[in-house]
């Protein structure tokens, strides 16, 4: 799932972190980051804050229930 526009990264992680399975950034050199770890969240709010927001991020989501609560989050806010 490509996510685009990430203007609430604190909103965003709180919703990561209710997810039940595993969900992982996909970085453009194709590493994957486990978003629900704390360490790989503060690496990626470091590079938030340099470039103000996030433009576009890929996720990995491995429980569809956990896709439907980000669908939910991303439509709704």
């Amino acid at each position: 799932m490509k996510i685009k526009n990430i203007s609430e990264p604190q909103k965003f992680f709180e919703v990561l972190n209710n997810c039940k399975g595993s969900v992982e950034l996909v970085t453009s050199e194709g590493d994957r980051l486990n978003l629900k770890s704390k360490l790989c969240q503060y690496i990626a709010l470091t590079q938030m804050f340099k470039d103000a927001s996030i433009d576009e991020v890929e996720l990995v989501v491995s429980e569809p229930e956990d896709m439907s609560m980000l669908l939910d989050y991303l439509i709704k806010g």
